[in-house]
């Protein structure tokens, strides 16, 4: 072997319940917080971080942050004279304390309340006129995470569905993206078999806690190995599509992603193997399409809004942004293969 493998600093502190707690321990220091959440979780957030020096309250949170939102985001954070930002809820929350963090350099605090994975990561996200640019800066890594199942009790279960999907989505793309290490590998598929412990639980059980523990877990291994092994084939289609289209971030991976993995499993026999083995299936696709059955997964991008007219574009837009190191070449082609299944719902096998 011969590779080379970076990993974040970052604290975490698990635990069910613990929230208010481990709180006050990670903002230790901090004089003046901005809390950072959307309105729905306002209320929540407000009761959990009480006994905080809060400074501002801030909602003005949008899904795959819009630069004029970040820029709100920023001018607030200037005003308020904060010196941390502490983020509460889902990728949309965490997101605009990344684009803050960004131009600042104002430390993160992250409190999910999904399954996005945002918060284990490097990667920050904008969208401007309908495109979506990423990058990777150390600067948006937020130097503590919160995890505290209790918190993702609210969330309805479709929405908590596509959520541990998409954590899936960080697992299957960290076996074969860029800079993708042996290390990723393990972590992802832990991550993998975790999820598949977890989202048929919380599915049969939707107070079910010790479900609810393994997808948070799996979303922070999934997200660290992902971080580590860069965007991958997957990743790359939904950004296009996220930004493009303003489709629902994690139905929309939960949609494509039975799709890129039927199309890059055939090429990757051991990353196809650690799979499998994760979901206790013949085959990765096998395992993945029982899971879907199992939790009611969200199948089709036709069903989220998207028009078939938007995958000639769509395609075009991905094209260029493929990975060099994709297990298999992919062109125009395949890739409008991938996206009409993906649009239409069809079974994988029929890409």
């Amino acid at each position: 072997m011969n590779f080379t493998h970076e990993s974040l600093s970052q604290k975490i502190r698990f635990g069910s319940g613990t929230a208010r707690d481990a709180l006050s321990e990670v903002t230790a220091g901090a004089a003046r917080i901005m809390l950072i959440c959307s309105p729905r979780e306002a209320e929540r957030a407000a009761e959990i971080t009480v006994d905080l020096p809060v400074a501002l309250h801030h909602h003005d949170v949008a899904m795959h942050v819009p630069v004029e939102v970040a820029d709100r985001g920023r001018s607030a954070a200037a005003e308020a004279r904060a010196d941390l930002l502490l983020c509460f809820g889902g990728g949309s929350a965490i997101g605009l304390a990344k684009a803050v963090a960004l131009t600042t350099s104002i430390p993160i605090v992250a409190v999910p309340t999904t399954y996005s994975g945002s918060e284990a990561t490097s990667m920050w996200g904008m969208t401007d006129n309908g495109v979506k640019t990423t990058g990777v800066d150390p600067r948006v890594a937020p130097r503590a995470i919160v995890y505290d199942a209790e918190l993702t009790l609210g969330l309805p279960a479709e929405i908590g569905t596509a959520s541990g999907l998409n954590a899936l989505a960080h697992s299957v793309d960290a076996m074969w993206g860029p800079r993708a290490d042996p290390i990723d590998r393990v972590l992802a598929a832990e991550s993998a078999r975790a999820v598949r412990e977890g989202l048929p639980a919380i599915a049969a059980d939707a107070s079910d806690l010790t479900g609810r523990e393994q997808v948070l877990y799996a979303a922070y291994l999934a997200a660290t190995a992902f971080s580590s092994a860069g965007s991958g084939l997957h990743h790359k289609i939904c950004h296009v599509l996220g930004g493009a289209f303003d489709l629902p971030h994690a139905q929309t991976h939960a949609a494509v992603l039975p799709h890129v993995l039927a199309f890059n499993a055939p090429a990757a026999p051991e990353a196809q193997a650690r799979l499998a083995g994760a979901f206790g299936a013949p085959t990765a696709v096998e395992g993945l399409a029982a899971l879907y059955d199992e939790v009611r997964a969200p199948r089709s991008l036709r069903d989220l809004g998207m028009a078939e007219a938007d995958i000639a574009p769509a395609v075009e837009a991905v094209l260029p942004l493929v990975p060099a190191g994709n297990p298999r070449p992919v062109t125009a082609a395949d890739l409008h293969r991938i996206l009409s299944a993906a649009w239409s719902g069809a079974t994988p096998e029929h890409i």
